[in-house]
């Protein structure tokens, strides 16, 4: 019998194949994730997607439930300045997004990547703590202190979950802007959760979240939107 004469490989360090397994584990992740959104993707064009994702954006969707049930209710001036005042708001963090852009620390004003997410969420529970703060010091709109105040929770729900998943913020506030529609009629608020349903399927399509990131991100946002009614009319009465 011959023997193979040729030298033997010795097996690679033991650290070496444990560091391994993080890396390979990832880019299965990666490539599972692909999958499904291919799959997502064949039911919904790249374009309308990214229009549903910038239409759904929670700086457009709940200032715009914020100011059609003002007007509803025949408070224009209020309307006026919750206008105004998320305006200022929504250019505060155009503004931020851009400047990390600019300093290097961000890939694109979209903040996808986990530690992008990380830094806009901080900023914004800054911002939004501070809003309520100074919205209902006023004592002028305490309705809209109040969803500043749940906003502010559903970022800091966010961040302290980041470990596990990366919340759908797009989905969680447009289905709490949904909820605040209900004031409106049922209609209203079913065509807003249809949107919101439209919404967290170009996530998937772009590849921003997971199923599991959009289930949390609808779970938060449901919970703030129960509780917003039922608050506010124990503080105004």
């Amino acid at each position: 019998m011959r023997h193979w004469q040729g030298k033997r490989a010795s097996p690679a360090p033991v650290d070496a194949r444990v560091d391994a397994r993080p890396a390979a584990f990832s880019r299965q992740r990666v490539a599972a994730h692909a999958i499904r959104a291919s799959q997502y993707a064949g039911r919904m064009t790249a374009p309308l997607a990214r229009a549903l994702s910038i239409f759904g954006h929670p700086t457009l969707v709940l200032p715009l439930a914020v100011l059609a049930v003002a007007l509803a209710q025949g408070e224009r001036q209020a309307a006026l300045r919750a206008a105004v005042g998320f305006g200022l708001f929504a250019a505060l963090v155009m503004a931020f997004s851009w400047w990390q852009v600019r300093r290097g620390r961000w890939g694109h004003v979209d903040a996808s990547a986990r530690h992008e997410r990380s830094s806009l969420n901080r900023f914004l529970l800054v911002a939004l703590l501070a809003a309520a703060l100074l919205v209902g010091g006023a004592g002028t709109q305490p309705l809209l202190a109040l969803g500043l105040a749940l906003s502010a929770a559903m970022i800091l729900v966010a961040l302290l979950t980041a470990r596990w998943c990366k919340v759908s913020l797009h989905l969680a506030f447009a289905v709490f802007a949904a909820l605040l529609l209900r004031e409106l009629g049922v209609a209203w608020m079913l065509g807003a959760l249809a949107f919101a349903a439209a919404v967290a399927w170009s996530r998937l399509v772009l590849q921003r979240h997971t199923p599991r990131d959009l289930a949390a991100g609808a779970i938060i946002g449901a919970l703030a939107g129960v509780a917003f009614w039922p608050i506010a009319r124990h503080w105004t009465g």
